[in-house]
C-alpha cells in the first residue's frame, strides 16, 4: 500500500518565512529566482520533487560549508518557498507561460508535405488491409487477356518454378510464361531502403509511378542474377510498384525460372519483403524525396523545427529542386492529359496547373497579388514551359507560407482547422480530396466536425507510421540503436535475433494500439509477446507461439510471471543494458524519465561502472548499490536505482533469470509519486501493474504524445492543457487513439481561438 511522506506546512507564514532564509543564504549561489550562478550552481533550480523531497535534501546538504545550520522547521520552510515559487512545474508555468513557438517544418513534416503536394495531384490514398500483392500469370511472353491462365494475390515474391513453371495444372508451359505482379510496397518507417531483387530471367520493375523505372533487365544481362537499388522512403507511404517477369523460349539451353524481392529496412537486415507490407492494389502515385536533411533540434526530446542554418537553407532548396523534376516529368504530363479538351489560351492549362500546385503548397486559397507574384509572372516572364515550372516549384517551397506551417495567414476556419489536422496527425499538408471538400464546404467550424474529421484519418497509414515512431520515441529506440552483445558471454545473440525482436515489437506494438480497445494497458502490463520458432528457440518456452500450427511472427502462449507487456521487451531490455552487463542505472533513468516523466538533475560527473572483475563475487545490483551509495550519489541514485533494480530480472540480452552471479536476483524496489506516495514492488509483475495504474506514468505518456505528434509543449495550449488530456485518457479507458484524436481536436481548437 503507498505511504504518505511527511509534507511539512506550506502556507502563506511558512513560504514568507522560507523567503527570508533564501534570499540571506541561498541567492549568492542559486540567484535571486534560483536561476543559478554560474561560478557556483549554474544550473536551475527546477525540478518535480515534493516538498517533503526538498525538506529532507536541503537539511541534509544545505548550505554546503555548514549543512547543520538548515535543519527541521527552517528547512521545510524554505523547501515550501522554493517549490512554490520557482521550482515547481506549476510555478515555472506561472513565471514563463510556455507560447506556440514559431517553427518551420521539420525534416519528417518535409518529405511528408512534399509527398502530399505531389500526391494530390491523383487520388487520396486509402486505408487497405496488407496481405500480399496480385498476380496475373499468362501462358506466352506478353500481355493477351485471352491467355491469362492464373489470376491469385501471392503473399511475397519469392518463387523457385525451376523448369516445372508456375502451374501446370493451369497450363502454363514451363518453357514461356509471363507474370504481371502489381500492387504497393508499405514502409513502416522513414528511412534508407534498400530494394533486392534476385531472377534468373528478365523482367522489368517501375517502383512510386507507373512508369517510374526502377530495374530494367528486359534483355537479360549474362550471368547477372542481382539487382540492388537504395533509396529513402517515407513511413506510412505505400509505393505502387509492378514486375513483370517472363520466361521465353531459348535455342539454347533454359535456366531455372526463379525470383524473390527483398529488403534491408533501416536498421534492418535483409529479408524477403514481408506480406505486412505488401497491398494488393495500386496506391495512388507517390514521391520519395531523396535530398538529405540535416538532424533536426531534439534537446527538448522531441523533434522541433527551430534551427534556421546554411544546412537547412541549402536542404530544402534542393528539396525544391527535385520536386521541381517531378513536377516538370510526371505531374504536368499528367495534369495536361487530364485537360487536354479545356481551352489553352495564355497558357491557361499551364497556369491552372501551377495554381493547382501552389494553393495546395500554402494551405489556401492564393489572393489575387499572389497569383501575380507566384504565377502570372513567372510564367509571362518564362516562354519554356518546363523552367515556368521549375521556377514557380522554387518560389512556391521556398516560401514562408509553404515551410512554416503554423503561421495562419488569411484563411477560412475550416482551412485553419484542416491545416492543423493534417499536421498533427499525417506531418503533412491537407491534400486529401475528401479533406478538401470539407474545407471548401466550411465543414470544420464545430468541435464535432472536427472530431469526426480527426477520426476518419484515424487508421491511415501514415498516422500508423507517425504513433509507431512516437512509440519508439517513447522507448527510446530508434533503428539505429545499437544492442550487439559479447557473443562469449550471449552466444545467438546476432543480427538475426534483433531484426526479429524489432520486428516482434513493431507487431506487438501495431497489435495493441490498432487494437479495438486500444487500451495503454494492455502495453504495459499484456502477459504475451509476439514471437516466431527463431525467437523462441532463444528465450525458451514463455517464447513458444500459443498457436502450434502459427507461421512467422505470431501471439505468444501468456505468461503472467515474467513478462510486463513492451517494458520487458528483450529490445528494451538489451538496449539498457552494457555489452555484458545488465545496467540498473540507465532503467532506472528511463522508467523515472520517460515512463513516469519526471525530471533529474545531471550527473555532477561522467558515470564510469565499476568493472565486475574488482568485485566477481557481488551481483549487479550489490555493485551498483557500493558505487552510488554515498550521500551525493543518493539524491538521484534513491530515485533510479529503485526502479532500475525492479527489472534485474532481465539479463543483458532480455532473457528471464533469477539468479545473478550464482545469487538470487533481488528485484525490489519502490518509488515516490508527486504527491509524495510511496509504493513498493517486488519483481517485474508488480512494477508493471503499478505503471498500469500510476496516474504519473498516464501524465507522462500523454505528455509524450502531445509533444511528438504537435511539436510544441502542452502547457502551450493552456495551463490545464495536460491535466486535462490525462483526465480524459482516464474517463476513455486508457484508449491511445482516442487520445491522438483528443490531441489533435485540442490543437484544431485552438486554432480557432486565435482566429
Amino acid at each position: 500500500m503507498p505511504t504518505q511522506n511527511v509534507a511539512l506546512g506550506d502556507d502563506d507564514a511558512v513560504r514568507k518565512k522560507g523567503e527570508a532564509i533564501y534570499q540571506a543564504a541561498c541567492v549568492e549561489c542559486h540567484g535571486k529566482a534560483g536561476e543559478g550562478v554560474p561560478e557556483f550552481y549554474p544550473d536551475p533550480l527546477l525540478g518535480d520533487a515534493t516538498i517533503g523531497e526538498l525538506t529532507e535534501l536541503i537539511a541534509d546538504t544545505m548550505p554546503e560549508e555548514d549543512p547543520d545550520t538548515c535543519v527541521d522547521d527552517d528547512a521545510a520552510a524554505v523547501s515550501a518557498y522554493i517549490h512554490h515559487a520557482f521550482y515547481s512545474e506549476a510555478a515555472q508555468v506561472r513565471n514563463r507561460p510556455p507560447r506556440i513557438r514559431l517553427a518551420r517544418l521539420t525534416g519528417e513534416q518535409l518529405r511528408q508535405s512534399l509527398a502530399g503536394l505531389y500526391g494530390s495531384f491523383d487520388s487520396s490514398p486509402w486505408a487497405e488491409k496488407s496481405g500480399g500483392i496480385k498476380g496475373i500469370y499468362f501462358q506466352g511472353s506478353r500481355w493477351d487477356k485471352k491467355k491469362i491462365k492464373l489470376e491469385r494475390t501471392d503473399p511475397v515474391i519469392d518463387f523457385d518454378f525451376g523448369h516445372v513453371g508456375p502451374s501446370k495444372e493451369k497450363g502454363i508451359d514451363p518453357s514461356e510464361f509471363y507474370i504481371h505482379w502489381s500492387g504497393s510496397l508499405l514502409a513502416n518507417q522513414t528511412g534508407r531502403y534498400e530494394i533486392i531483387v534476385r531472377s534468373t530471367c528478365s523482367f522489368v520493375m517501375d517502383f512510386g509511378r507507373d512508369g517510374r523505372e526502377f530495374v530494367n533487365n528486359h534483355v537479360q544481362s549474362e550471368g547477372r542474377t542481382e539487382f540492388r537499388q537504395t533509396l529513402n522512403l517515407t513511413g506510412g507511404r505505400a509505393y505502387m510498384f509492378k514486375i513483370d517477369f517472363f520466361q521465353r523460349k531459348r535455342k539454347t539451353e533454359q535456366p531455372p525460372a526463379t525470383i524473390s524481392l527483398s529488403w534491408v529496412p533501416p536498421g534492418g537486415v535483409e529479408e524477403i519483403v514481408p506480406a505486412s507490407n505488401l497491398l494488393p492494389s495500386w496506391m495512388p502515385a507517390t514521391l520519395a524525396l531523396q535530398t538529405k536533411l540535416p538532424p533536426d533540434d531534439r534537446s527538448y526530446g522531441y523533434e522541433r523545427g527551430t534551427a534556421v542554418n546554411r544546412q537547412w537553407d541549402e536542404s530544402t532548396t534542393n528539396a525544391a529542386i527535385e520536386f521541381s523534376q517531378y513536377a516538370i516529368s510526371e505531374l504536368w504530363p499528367h495534369y495536361e492529359r487530364r485537360h487536354r479538351k479545356d481551352s489553352d489560351e495564355n497558357r491557361a492549362r499551364l497556369r491552372g496547373f501551377a495554381r493547382e500546385l501552389v494553393s495546395t503548397a500554402f494551405r489556401g486559397k492564393l489572393s489575387d497579388a499572389q497569383q501575380k507574384v507566384y504565377i502570372d509572372h513567372p510564367i509571362d516572364q518564362t516562354p519554356d514551359d518546363s523552367e515556368a515550372i521549375k521556377t514557380i516549384c522554387l518560389m512556391a517551397l521556398k516560401s514562408p507560407r509553404f515551410l512554416y506551417p503554423t503561421l495562419d495567414f488569411d484563411q477560412s476556419e475550416s482551412q485553419r482547422v484542416a491545416n492543423r489536422l493534417a499536421l498533427v496527425m499525417y506531418d503533412s499538408l491537407p491534400s486529401d480530396r475528401w479533406l478538401q471538400k470539407l474545407i471548401e464546404q466550411n465543414k470544420l467550424t464545430t468541435e464535432k466536425q472536427i472530431s469526426e474529421a480527426a477520426w476518419k484519418m484515424n487508421g491511415d497509414f501514415r498516422l500508423k507510421a507517425k504513433t509507431q515512431a512516437f512509440l519508439h520515441e517513447w522507448l527510446e529506440l530508434t533503428h539505429s540503436v545499437d544492442v550487439s552483445k559479447d557473443q562469449k558471454k550471449f552466444p545467438g545473440f546476432d543480427e538475426r535475433i534483433i531484426a526479429d525482436l524489432r520486428a516482434s515489437l513493431d507487431a506487438f506494438l501495431d497489435d495493441v494500439v490498432w487494437s479495438e480497445t486500444s487500451d495503454y494497458r494492455e502495453l504495459v502490463n499484456a502477459d504475451w509477446t509476439i514471437t516466431n520458432e527463431r525467437l523462441a528457440k532463444f528465450y525458451g518456452d514463455k517464447w513458444i507461439p500459443a498457436d502450434d500450427h502459427a507461421v512467422g511472427l505470431t501471439r505468444s502462449v501468456a505468461d503472467t510471471q515474467t513478462r510486463m507487456g513492451v517494458l520487458s521487451h528483450p529490445l528494451l531490455m538489451a538496449n539498457l543494458s552494457y555489452h555484458q552487463t545488465t545496467s540498473p542505472i540507465h532503467r532506472g533513468v528511463f522508467l523515472y524519465r520517460k515512463t513516469l516523466g519526471r525530471t533529474l538533475r545531471p550527473p555532477n560527473a561522467a558515470f564510469s561502472p565499476l568493472n565486475p572483475d574488482l568485485h566477481p563475487k557481488l551481483t549487479t545490483r550489490q555493485r551498483v548499490s557500493l558505487q552510488t551509495d554515498e550521500v551525493s550519489c543518493q539524491v538521484c541514485h534513491s530515485k533510479i536505482n529503485t526502479l532500475g533494480f525492479a527489472l534485474e530480472n532481465f539479463d543483458p540480452v532480455g532473457r528471464f533469470r533469477i539468479t545473478d552471479n550464482d545469487q538470487p536476483v533481488d528485484a525490489s524496489g519502490s518509488y515516490v509519486n508527486r504527491q509524495g506516495e510511496t509504493t513498493r514492488f517486488d519483481g517485474p509483475r508488480e512494477l508493471a501493474q503499478y505503471l498500469a495504474t500510476s496516474s504519473d506514468a498516464h501524465r507522462a505518456f500523454v505528455d509524450s504524445c502531445f509533444e511528438h505528434f504537435v511539436k510544441q509543449p502542452a502547457a502551450a495550449y493552456g495551463a490545464d492543457t495536460l491535466d486535462r488530456l490525462t483526465r480524459q485518457f482516464q474517463q476513455d479507458n486508457f484508449n491511445i487513439r482516442q487520445l491522438i484524436i483528443n490531441i489533435a481536436v485540442t490543437v484544431a481548437k485552438q486554432t480557432q481561438a486565435s482566429k
